[in-house]
């Protein structure tokens, strides 16, 4: 679902205003139109955004629409299903018309995924690509067809992944203060 075949630049893209409800990520300079997000992957935002609020992470580093610009052979913006903002990348944006982290700003902390039906290797793949050229200390890819939850940490250049599965209790090792197991993330969905 390509809205528009034009090239955009990154300024481009953070002066476009379509006066519509429309979302879309710029993808290699190309607007493309984001579908609309299922129940599952809103619900399963909802209760992460709960959860961290609930461990202590104050609602100014959360954020949900929030964007994140991301190096591509053209200009990439992505559109993470939940962002922890670090402290910088929350500073950055203070009080911005729009929501979105250029590539000069400081990385957010946390990126979260919420993969979509037939969407898997824009999660696994692409993404990961992307948010580990920004060096995203943390990424979580929560795939509930699948039924795991991925955490990959930025360690030496690289990401290194854990999976999840059931009621084994996640380590996120920027937030160690959750408790939470695989099992509770995806039923969130239901």
């Amino acid at each position: 679902m390509v809205a528009v075949q034009s090239v955009m630049t990154m300024e481009d893209y953070l002066n476009y205003s379509n006066d519509s409800d429309t979302r879309y990520e710029l993808v290699d300079g190309v607007l493309v139109e984001m579908p609309p997000e299922s129940t599952l992957n809103t619900q399963i935002a909802a209760f992460l955004l709960a959860t961290f609020l609930q461990a202590g992470i104050s609602h100014t580093r959360l954020g949900i629409r929030h964007q994140i610009a991301v190096a591509g052979a053209r200009a990439t913006a992505r559109e993470p299903d939940l962002m922890i903002h670090s402290e910088e990348s929350a500073a950055a944006i203070e009080g911005r018309s729009q929501a979105l982290l250029t590539i000069d700003m400081p990385p957010p902390a946390l990126v979260v995924e919420v993969v979509s039906p037939k969407q898997e290797n824009r999660d696994y793949r692409h993404k990961r690509t992307e948010y580990a050229a920004r060096h995203i200390p943390e990424y979580w890819i929560v795939d509930a067809i699948a039924a795991k939850v991925t955490v990959l940490e930025w360690i030496d250049g690289l990401y290194e992944e854990k999976v999840y599965h059931g009621n084994e209790p996640i380590a996120s090792p920027l937030f160690p203060e959750l408790h939470l197991t695989a099992a509770q993330i995806l039923s969130a969905g239901q």
